[in-house]
């Protein structure tokens, strides 16, 4: 146990003094932090939705990448062949150095977590949970990083096979990529990666339930882990002059394999590969409501208006696009945008409810392609602002707009528009919502002439 501290205590030692390791283990996680705040930066709660991904990214850089380069390193330097003469076994070596990791990668996700709280996200809800989860996220990634030092006999081989397993993860996995925006087939493949479990895991913790949304997220991790530990373990080399093609009992890698096709197909046979769609149905059913003599929104002002903030993405951005009017279609966009113009009219939402929620029915049309980040997304509020101003007066669709601004949490949410023929479901009401709130404030600039055309 003593000299296990002590390669404990050395192992961190030289963390902290090697200026790379520091860069790349903690500026690696802010980059991607402050990629997500710049595209995410309207959200009510900044960052508060992405926290699962953010945390999966830091754990993954430092266990796949991080861990694995310092191992290899060494190991190519000679420093292991030394340590293999010390008294301690093979056993607590392993874990001395998978329990330095875990410090580093836990140190990286806290930093993260208050550069996230000091730009105004709120507290996560379970924060207790969110520890125990993030252990389990960094178990699962560091008996993977082991195996990948195993397999590798040099450092670029280590930088190859992490990006082998880092991409696929980041862009099928559920980690960078949101799994309602992947196509089914991609869903399906993401079931076999702990990257798709980290982030529920993670996410839930800051927003969901906690422990009783993602127990089966937290066992999937927990196998993955002990899997590639022991298997690390057991494979573990202290020679550079080892190399993995000559190495003897590379069926360790059998339960490696063995884990994440257990876990894949055990997600597919009790069905819980389907992204959850929290908020609606492809037809949704709005109650129609009795409206007062006098609705509320008649009694907003030109004042209401006025002092409403029109400090919006811009036009051009990657929220709430809005292509010019002059703007050349794509072939395939074109028919899109015109089917949606012919079926818009007929559309039972537009039809259904009190007057603010058929505008709101009709503002979803914008916000979902928006969500999903189709290609259709820019054309389409043009479409729906026309029919609009076709249904309604200015003056009354301009108290509508305003009153939806002033209450993003009122009215039923639409997030699947595939009757008008867009396919695709957002799956997240909070980020439609949003979506409503800014392209119902940039129409009101439009019909009020606060912004130019």
């Amino acid at each position: 146990m003593n000299g296990l501290l002590a390669h404990l205590g050395m192992s961190l030692r030289l963390h902290f003094r090697n200026k790379m390791a520091l860069l790349y283990g903690y500026l690696f996680p802010l980059i991607f932090l402050a990629a997500f705040w710049v595209l995410y930066r309207y959200e009510n709660v900044p960052l508060l939705r992405h926290m699962g991904e953010l945390l999966t990214v830091s754990v993954l850089g430092g266990a796949c990448f991080g861990l694995p380069t310092t191992l290899v390193s060494e190991r190519e330097r000679g420093v292991w062949r030394r340590y293999r003469l010390t008294p301690m076994p093979t056993w607590a070596v392993v874990t001395s150095t998978a329990v330095a990791r875990y410090v580093t990668v836990l140190s990286a996700g806290a930093l993260q977590l208050a550069v996230a709280l000091a730009v105004g996200m709120t507290w996560p809800a379970h924060l207790f949970d969110l520890w125990v989860a993030f252990t389990l996220v960094a178990f699962a990634f560091i008996g993977l990083g082991l195996v990948i030092a195993t397999l590798a006999d040099t450092v670029p081989a280590v930088q190859a096979l992490g990006q082998c397993i880092f991409l696929p993860m980041l862009i099928i996995g559920g980690v960078a990529v949101r799994l309602e925006s992947l196509p089914v087939w991609a869903q399906h493949v993401s079931a076999f990666f702990p990257g798709r479990y980290a982030v529920e895991a993670l996410q839930a913790c800051v927003t969901g339930a906690g422990f009783s949304a993602t127990r089966f997220c937290l066992l999937a991790l927990g196998v993955i882990g002990v899997a590639g530990c022991v298997a690390g373990g057991r494979l573990f080399r202290w020679d550079a002059q080892q190399r993995f093609a000559t190495r003897a009992g590379k069926v360790w890698l059998i339960p490696v394999l063995a884990a994440w096709v257990a876990v894949g197909v055990f997600a597919e046979t009790r069905g819980r590969v389907a992204v959850k769609v929290i908020a609606a149905s492809p037809a949704p059913v709005m109650r129609p409501v009795k409206a007062p003599p006098e609705p509320p929104w008649m009694k907003l002002t030109e004042e209401d208006v006025a002092a409403l903030d029109f400090r919006m993405p811009p036009d051009n951005g990657v929220v709430s696009p809005i292509a010019p009017s002059d703007e050349e279609l794509e072939d395939f966009v074109r028919e899109q945008v015109e089917g949606v113009r012919r079926k818009l009219t007929a559309w039972p939402p537009a039809d259904d409810g009190d007057e603010v929620q058929r505008v709101r029915n009709l503002l979803f049309v914008c916000a979902v392609p928006d969500a999903i980040q189709l290609p259709v997304e820019r054309y389409l509020p043009r479409v729906v602002l026309q029919q609009l101003t076709d249904t309604y007066p200015k003056d009354k669709l301009v108290k509508i707009l305003t009153w939806i601004v002033q209450h993003p949490e009122e009215g039923t949410v639409i997030d699947d528009i595939s009757d008008l023929g867009i396919p695709g479901a957002a799956g997240d009401p909070s980020l439609i919502r949003e979506r409503v709130f800014i392209y119902a404030t940039k129409f009101i600039e439009r019909l009020t002439g606060r912004k130019a055309d």
